[in-house]
């Protein structure tokens, strides 16, 4: 299973840790993606979404539909 946003399309950056003494290690940042059921009103249903907690902030704030719209996607896309 990817660590990758449905709706923003968010996933895991690759970079170096890099210690003191200079010495560059490769590590990965993972999104912070969760698993939402989230009510739709238009289609009187709940759908099951992996969205990070970035989206969530957002979706929470204009509702699904309306963000998925502003996103160019369908309910389709993300389910």
């Amino acid at each position: 299973m990817t660590r990758k946003c449905k709706i923003t399309g968010k996933g895991p950056m690759t970079g170096n840790n890099v210690s003191h003494a200079q010495n560059h290690t490769k590590r990965r940042w993972l999104p912070n993606v969760q698993k939402r059921r989230i009510y739709v009103p238009e289609e009187d249903r709940w759908v099951r979404v992996r969205m990070s907690t970035r989206a969530l902030r957002s979706v929470t704030r204009k509702g699904l539909m309306p963000y998925l719209r502003e996103q160019g996607l369908t309910l389709k896309d993300v389910t």
